[in-house]
């Protein structure tokens, strides 16, 4: 397990690791700059969205994960009584997202893609920094040959699976083709893209026939993925919960517009647009 990388967002010093290949981020750095410290975590860790979003992930990147010891765990959250840690977590389920860490730099660690999670659980404007900076490490690493980034690939990876398996294990009726499970899927995306864009991925083509490649979220800025993989995540919770889709959307909408103007209105998020996070193509 390789150490001594490191990032500063907001004025904090978050350490990383890495292990087989992939970053594992300080949470325990994380929330240094935010009332309430190190409990954050342990609140976090209590919440049942939460263990829903790590065992999802566990299920798509751990073939080993210990799904019948999650489902026990599931009951329990949210009982007065019930806690969680990222050793118990990692103890019981055999998971691989979080890391408890000791000695130097020790604490509790997370799969970039969890740490992320966790960032817009704290503030939507300190996951987009800690994206920006994490983005700048990146960077530095590519141009030493050391790897390629996708922010993209990053942003929507976990989400995506989220909200497609909410979609199929309550939206999509037994016993429908291949074709009809493809409209569903479609009109949720759409339902996301409304949300957030104002528009459905057709009305968006219509309005832009000299962009030839890719589709509307191929041109979204950062903050606008930022914000779509918080939708994601969101819808998948509300059609768990059986909300008809037009309530869906206008709760989606309402937070896309609050979390837009907390990322755009703060003078300090604009300075990021100095440095291009992603690659350009209008």
């Amino acid at each position: 397990m390789a150490g001594n990388k490191k990032i500063t967002v907001q004025g904090v010093e978050i350490h990383l690791i890495s292990k087989d290949d992939e970053d594992y981020i300080s949470l325990t750095d994380m929330v240094q700059g935010f009332d309430g410290g190190t409990t954050l975590i342990e609140a976090w860790l209590r919440n049942k969205n939460t263990l829903e979003f790590l065992a999802v992930w566990e299920r798509i990147n751990n073939p080993s994960f210990n799904s019948p010891e999650f489902e026990g765990i599931r009951i329990e959250a949210g009982l007065n009584r019930f806690s969680m840690s990222a050793k118990k977590w990692t103890e019981k389920t055999n998971a691989i997202g979080l890391i408890a860490k000791t000695g130097r730099y020790g604490g509790t660690f997370a799969h970039k893609d969890i740490a992320f999670e966790f960032g817009s659980w704290l503030s939507p404007e300190f996951k987009l920094y800690l994206i920006k900076e994490f983005q700048r490490l990146k960077d530095i690493e590519v141009q030493s040959g050391q790897l390629e980034w996708n922010i993209r690939r990053t942003l929507v990876k976990a989400h995506y699976r989220i909200h497609t398996d909410a979609i199929k294990a309550n939206l999509i009726p037994p016993m429908i083709t291949k074709a009809q499970q493809g409209v569903v899927y479609a009109t949720e995306a759409d339902l996301l893209n409304k949300a957030l864009f104002g528009m459905t991925a057709k009305e968006w083509r219509a309005k832009n026939t000299d962009k030839t490649d890719g589709n509307i979220r191929d041109y979204a800025t950062i903050e606008q993925l930022v914000v779509m993989a918080s939708l994601e995540s969101q819808n998948a919770l509300l059609i768990q919960q059986g909300h008809d889709a037009l309530t869906r959307l206008t709760v989606l909408n309402q937070l896309a517009i609050s979390q837009l103007k907390s990322l755009l209105g703060n003078v300090a998020v604009k300075k990021l647009d100095n440095a291009p996070l992603l690659d350009d193509k209008k």
